[in-house]
C-alpha cells in the first residue's frame, strides 16, 4: 500500500508519521518541495501533479488553513486551501481509484444547543474558516471518491503550541487567569486521530461502504475553564508551582475575536464506533497523558 501523507509537521500530522508507517510506504510532505514533489495546498497545479506522480492507493489530508480569526479577512486563501485543494485532491482519488482521508470540523455548525452533533445535522457555520472548511467536505463528497471525512475538535498535540502549554504558561506569569466557561467540547489528542485514522484504513480494504463523514472525538465534554482547570490541578500534583491564584470563569461575549466561535463543539461519535468497533476514551485521559510528556521534559 502506498499513502501520500500532507500537511506531515502540523500536530495530527505528526502522529501521522507514526500511525501509518506499519500500514505501507508512506510519502509524507509539507508544504516544501522535495524531488519534485509538493504537498502546497496553495499551490493546486503542483499538489495535481504530486498526486499524478506518486499514484498512491491513499491520500490522507492532514493540511488545512486553521487561522480561524485570520480567515474572516483572508478568506481567499481559506477557500482555496480548505475548499479548493479538496476538490483537487478528490478529482485525483477519483481518477486512481483512490481512498481520500480529511479531517474537518466542529465549527461546520452553528454552536447552539446543548446535544452533540450528529453527522446528518443541518450544518450552519457562523465564521469564514467553518464555512470553507464545510466546502472542502462538500466538495469531496460530490466528487464521488471513496472517502473518510472525520470531523473532530479541540485537537491537541505534544508536540508544538496548544491550550494546555497556553495556560501552564499564563499560570506561572498571573495571579489572575480569566478562561471562558460557556463552550463546551472535547478535547482530543491527534495522537488518538492518528491511531483511528490508521485503524480505519486496515478496516476500508475492499470494504467501499465504509466511506462516509465520520465524527471523531474523545468522550465526555467540558468547558475551556474546566479543561485549564484540570490541567493546573495535575500540574500541580506533579509539583509544579504557580504564581495563578484565581481562574475565573468568564464568558464568551467577555472575550471578543474577530471570528464567532461556537458555543456547542459536543461531537457524536455514535457512527465511527459502531462501524470500526471503536471505543474512544474520555478526554482527561489523553490530556493527563499530554500533560505528563509536557512536565517531564
Amino acid at each position: 500500500m502506498k499513502i501520500l501523507l500532507l500537511g506531515k509537521n502540523g500536530q495530527v500530522g505528526w502522529e501521522l508519521q507514526r500511525s501509518l508507517a506499519p500500514l505501507g510506504e508512506v510519502i509524507a510532505l509539507d508544504r516544501q518541495a522535495i524531488d519534485g514533489l509538493c504537498g502546497d495546498l496553495s499551490n493546486l497545479s503542483a499538489l495535481r501533479a504530486t498526486i499524478r506522480q506518486v499514484k498512491p492507493d491513499i491520500v490522507v489530508n492532514a493540511a488545512a488553513y486553521t487561522a480561524v480569526d485570520k480567515a474572516e479577512s483572508d478568506t481567499e486563501l481559506a477557500d482555496l486551501v480548505n475548499a479548493k485543494a479538496s476538490e483537487v485532491m478528490a478529482q485525483e482519488a477519483v481518477a486512481l481509484n483512490a481512498w481520500l482521508v480529511h479531517y474537518s470540523t466542529d465549527y461546520v455548525f452553528s454552536g447552539q444547543g446543548i446535544t452533540p452533533w450528529k453527522e446528518s445535522d443541518v450544518t450552519a457555520p457562523v465564521n469564514h474558516y467553518g464555512a470553507s472548511k464545510l466546502a472542502g467536505e462538500q466538495a469531496i463528497i460530490d466528487s464521488g471518491c471513496k472517502h473518510l471525512i472525520f470531523r473532530t475538535s479541540w485537537v491537541y498535540g505534544a508536540r508544538g503550541n496548544n491550550f494546555a502549554k497556553t495556560m501552564l504558561r499564563l499560570a506561572r506569569e498571573r495571579e489572575t487567569l480569566n478562561v471562558i466557561a460557556d463552550q463546551i467540547g472535547a478535547p482530543t489528542g491527534a495522537d488518538l486521530i492518528a491511531d483511528i485514522t490508521a485503524l480505519a484504513i486496515t478496516k476500508i480494504q475492499g470494504r467501499p461502504e465504509l466511506s462516509g463523514l465520520y465524527h471523531l472525538a474523545a468522550s465526555g465534554e467540558v468547558s475551556w475553564h474546566g479543561y485549564a482547570t484540570h490541567v493546573i490541578e495535575f500540574a500541580k500534583a506533579q509539583g509544579e508551582h504557580f504564581a495563578v491564584t484565581a481562574l475565573n470563569p468568564i464568558e464568551t461575549s467577555a472575550y471578543p475575536t474577530a471570528a464567532r466561535r461556537p458555543l456547542n463543539s459536543r461531537l457524536n461519535p455514535q457512527k465511527l464506533c459502531e462501524n470500526f468497533s471503536l471505543h474512544l476514551p474520555d478526554w482527561q485521559s489523553g490530556v493527563t497523558r499530554m500533560l505528563r510528556e509536557v512536565l517531564n521534559k
